[in-house]
This record gives structure tokens, C-alpha cells and sequence, in this order.
């Protein structure tokens, strides 16, 4: 696999799961009959917020990762940068869905994404300028 497959795979897996989360949303819209905006539904809010925090960090995180692979970044280093971005993504919806405090999932997901997104910004650097 080359670092631009790596890098394109993971783009893939992240266009699923966006699926998989606006599925969700259009599921608990339709389950608590909202059809407009939120209705003030703390559970509907929830659902929007796990796929709003994931349309805020993936996209960019995933340029990077495009970029890595423009780059021939190593293979290795896309695979662990995006396994650890989609479980950090994961383990952030669990928690987010799951209550609308705090949350191990919710926390270690953040921390995770944030890792990710630092590790990767560098790498961009780090590859483009040496």
C-alpha cells in the first residue's frame, strides 16, 4: 500500500462514518418527531453536536493526512495517525451520545482527536520542509 492509499483509505472510512452519524441524527429527528431545527430535544442536540464536533476536526485532519500522503509520508505513520483519529472519533460519539456531561469517552476522544490533529499539522511541516 502506498502512503497516498493510506491517506485515501482513511478518507473513506471517514465518509462512512460521517454516514453512519447524519444517519443517527435523521433516526433520534425522527424518533422524538422533530422535524425543524432541535425542538429544545437534549437528546436530539446531542446527536448533532456528535456529528457537528466531527465535521469540525475530521475534515482538516484528513487534508493532512491527504497531504502525508502527497508527501510519501511512511505508510506506517498515515495508518497510525488515522486509527487513532477514528478511534478517537469513535470513543468521542459513545461518550457525546451517551450523556450530555462529562464522559471517559467523551474526554479521551477529545484528547485523542487533538493529538492527532497536533501529530499530524507537524508531520505536514515536518515532510513539506525537509
Amino acid at each position: 500500500m502506498t502512503s497516498m492509499q493510506a491517506a485515501v483509505l482513511y478518507s473513506g472510512l471517514f465518509v462512512l462514518f460521517f454516514m453512519f452519524l447524519k444517519v443517527n441524527v435523521g433516526r433520534v429527528r425522527v424518533g422524538e418527531k422533530v422535524m425543524f431545527g432541535d425542538g429544545q430535544n437534549e437528546r436530539l442536540q446531542r446527536m448533532q453536536r456528535v456529528h457537528g464536533n466531527a465535521v469540525e476536526d475530521v475534515p482538516v485532519t484528513l487534508i493532512g493526512l491527504l497531504g502525508l500522503g502527497f508527501l510519501s509520508a511512511p505508510v506506517l505513520l498515515i495508518h497510525i495517525l488515522g486509527i487513532a483519529l477514528l478511534i478517537s472519533r469513535i470513543l468521542h460519539a459513545a461518550g457525546l451520545g451517551s450523556t450530555s456531561g462529562a464522559s471517559k469517552g467523551r474526554m479521551f476522544g477529545t484528547l485523542g482527536t487533538a493529538l492527532v490533529m497536533l501529530v499530524t499539522g507537524a508531520a505536514c511541516v515536518w515532510f513539506a520542509v525537509f
